[in-house]
């Protein structure tokens, strides 16, 4: 595939061996390729017509791993362990997401690595630990969410346990391991050795339940369903407005008076139980209630407008297709073009990340299965091994 020259990025000059599957691993890796990497993703051969990566030519897929190359290797093969461990030599990173028996099992565990590169970060990603009661199991995200205590506290109150509509254990976990990683490579300049950096699928979906968490730990108060209204300040959630809904965000005292002056209520504030923040809380339906009274009667823009110029924030609740056409976001630049070979001119979404006077563009784009199996054994002065020819 034809590469995109771009100017000197952040993490040029570092190489990253990709041993991940599905999310999580993936989305730690797409961060360094994204901004410099030569990310080199390390796949098993595949018998014919068999795809190993599941559809690489999915939605996905192409938006996970763009910016690499890809390789592939039998690492049960005494050959292909052998070519893997000569890349290791050469590399900086290596990431993957297996169960801690699989590494040892395939010889490319931390201990492994280590003995042959001391300098190499090695990141991992776990269901729920390297170690401990349940350092053996299998983790998805949806099992993460119900365990990390996330279920209980999403959806309406008396619903049951609803799940988050985006995989945010998996998510969170490859943001953090390459914060992790990162970290490890700053101190590296200083020591000239790796460390094995690791994170799970457990520990970030209760680091992200944040100040929930804070309310159990400090105040033993168990956070309950509060649906689309905001736990502790009110009011902010969901509101009806003539042609749908719009959300508005108004809690504190003096956003509160404002917003009771903009809507045309200014006694709402003057409300002894209204007046603070507990009085608020408890009487949080009749707020609610008293309010979407009055937004139903105009469309979502007059509020919107009426709103921002009040200085409250606000603002629609859009669709995925109405997110990308949005003026803000595609001034934003988060959908990134990629000329795909197979698939022709896509997008992908962008990284969240900007840095002034670095341009975030796709470099190449997804790569096919072993397409750079020759380029990149022979950098290291090895053959192709005979599974991958």
């Amino acid at each position: 595939m034809d590469r995109v020259t771009a100017p000197d990025l952040p993490l040029q000059g570092l190489r990253v061996l990709d041993l991940t599957l599905a999310r999580a691993g993936p989305t730690c890796v797409r961060h360094l390729a994204d901004w410099g990497a030569d990310v080199i993703r390390v796949e098993p051969p595949a018998a014919e017509g068999e795809d190993i990566a599941g559809n690489r030519y999915g939605p996905d897929f192409q938006n996970l791993h763009r910016n690499k190359r890809a390789i592939q290797l039998d690492l049960k093969s005494a050959e292909g362990h052998a070519a893997f461990m000569r890349l290791v030599e050469t590399a900086d990173v290596l990431v993957e997401n297996m169960r801690p028996s699989v590494k040892h099992r395939l010889k490319i565990a931390w201990d492994d690595v280590h003995a042959v590169n001391p300098r190499l970060v090695y990141g991992s990603i776990s269901g729920f630990g390297q170690d401990g009661p349940y350092g053996a199991r299998a983790g998805v995200d949806q099992i993460a969410q119900g365990m990390g205590g996330l279920m209980s506290i999403t959806g309406l109150p008396g619903q049951g346990p609803l799940r988050v509509g985006i995989p945010i254990a998996d998510l969170t976990a490859g943001n953090m391991l390459a914060f992790g990683i990162m970290t490890a490579l700053f101190e590296r300049q200083r020591t000239n050795l790796g460390r094995w950096v690791t994170t799970s699928l457990l520990e970030v979906q209760v680091f992200m339940l944040d100040f929930q968490a804070a309310r159990w730990l400090i105040d033993r108060e168990v956070p309950q369903q509060a649906g689309n209204d905001h736990p502790t300040g009110i009011p902010t959630g969901v509101f009806p407005t003539a042609d749908g809904h719009i959300n508005i965000a108004a809690s504190s005292a003096r956003l509160f008076s404002r917003f009771c002056a903009a809507i045309g209520y200014p006694e709402w504030a003057e409300k002894p139980e209204w007046k603070t923040q507990a009085g608020r809380s408890q009487d949080r339906v009749a707020i609610n209630d008293a309010i979407a009274a009055e937004t139903i009667r105009q469309p979502s823009a007059y509020w919107i407008e009426l709103f921002e110029g009040a200085g409250i924030p606000c603002g629609p609740i859009y669709s995925i297709d109405e997110v990308f056409a949005d003026p803000q976001v595609r001034h934003l630049g988060l959908a990134l073009p990629m000329n795909s070979p197979r698939l022709g001119m896509v997008e992908v979404v962008s990284s969240p990340v900007n840095m002034r006077g670095v341009e975030k563009m796709i470099r190449h784009p997804t790569p096919e299965a072993g397409e750079h199996t020759a380029e990149v054994l022979s950098e290291v002065g090895w053959g192709v091994p005979q599974e991958a020819k």
